[in-house]
């Protein structure tokens, strides 16, 4: 990959001098492949160091295997030592310096050692298994690295392609040609992917939508370096080639969840967010007492109808249990026609047009 551009190390620049320092898993997403610009790396932070911005070492951090990689945040370890103690809080990184240190122990394995440990798993032999998975642990943690910043620690990443490392060594066919490496990135890189879709929101979404999702993220961007504002939904639409309600229906479902225990305001009240929505599906007081009046006007409107006339528009009207029904249905429940039905049933409405109760339930 190429180096990060100027542009996006001057981003990452005032980034750090708003609030004072960087993280490691922000410099890692400048630099995905790190040990290429290590050069590029070591002026960046320094030029870090000239401003007084802090650099922040995570717990998923960036240390790698090789001696060059150690020394520069040797040095940065050393120039950090020298501030205050109190300005930025240390963060232990020793659980994923003592796997990087782990697996860059084991050799990897050239074409000749790839097939025969092939011929061996085919023979249900698990040390050969084991030694195909452990040889490519190194792999799963470059391509982890490229999805730091996206929810999930560098650890989790590492875990989840590592699953996807298992899947691809059950499934490989050396006697196809390719090299495991380029057969067992795609397993890798679908098990991330999956695992960020599935747990880096508190509601799910389907993997092809996350998909979705990251191109509509990536055409915005887009356009708002070549437009120099944000776009709208329909110059969106028209670059990414979707109909306009679908590109509404992926910015409603791609923004963050938040909770309804969210405070609200900068006082000390105790003001929620659910103290500001409404609730649309429970009854207001005012509407509630308004049908409470009309279901007793409708009563006294229908006393003076026989029950079976009562009966009937009950069953049309749904007045008892919401459900209107047809006059057929009302016709076998009383065993008359459906025409008959509707006699009485005309008959007993002239009825309630005539009583004096009807101005009121006119209002309604």
């Amino acid at each position: 990959m190429p180096p990060p551009t100027p542009e996006a190390i001057d981003r990452l620049i005032r980034k750090g001098q708003q609030r004072g320092f960087v993280t490691e898993n922000e410099v890692l997403f400048a630099f995905p492949d790190v040990e290429d610009y290590l050069g590029d790396l070591r002026e960046f932070l320094e030029r870090l160091d000239r401003i007084g911005v802090h650099f922040i070492e995570m717990k998923e951090g960036i240390l790698g295997r090789d001696k060059e990689r150690t020394d520069v945040y040797d040095k940065i370890r050393n120039t950090r030592s020298t501030r205050k103690t109190n300005e930025v809080p240390e963060l232990s990184q020793d659980s994923i310096q003592m796997y990087l240190r782990e697996i860059g122990k084991i050799p990897l394995l050239n074409g000749e050692e790839e097939v025969a440990l092939a011929k061996r798993k085919e023979r249900n032999d698990k040390e050969a298994e084991r030694r195909i998975i452990e040889a490519n642990l190194r792999l799963v943690v470059s391509i982890a690295k490229k999805f730091v910043g996206k929810q999930l620690s560098l650890l989790d990443l590492i875990q989840e392609g590592n699953i996807g490392l298992f899947r691809a060594v059950k499934k490989f066919e050396y006697r196809k040609g390719y090299k495991f490496s380029t057969y067992a990135t795609w397993w890798i890189r679908q098990a991330i992917t999956r695992a960020l879709a599935d747990q880096s929101r508190t509601i799910r979404i389907p993997v092809h939508m996350v998909e979705t999702i990251n191109r509509f993220m990536q055409v915005e961007r887009r356009l708002i370096q070549d437009l120099g504002r944000e776009p709208l939904p329909e110059e969106i639409a028209a670059e990414m080639n979707e109909p306009l309600e679908k590109v509404q229906h992926i910015i409603r479902i791609s923004q963050d969840t938040v909770s309804l225990e969210t405070s609200v305001g900068d006082d000390d009240e105790d003001s929620k967010l659910e103290d500001f929505i409404e609730d649309i599906k429970t009854i207001s007081p005012d509407r509630a007492a308004a049908r409470e009046l009309l279901r007793d006007y409708v009563n006294n409107a229908m006393k003076d109808l026989s029950p079976r006339e009562q009966k009937i528009l009950e069953m049309r009207f749904g007045l008892t249990d919401g459900v209107s029904h047809t006059l057929e249905e009302v016709g076998k429940e009383f065993d008359v026609t459906r025409e008959r039905i509707r006699q009485i049933e005309a008959k007993a409405l002239e009825k309630i047009q005539s009583h004096p109760m009807i101005e009121k339930l006119r209002d309604y």
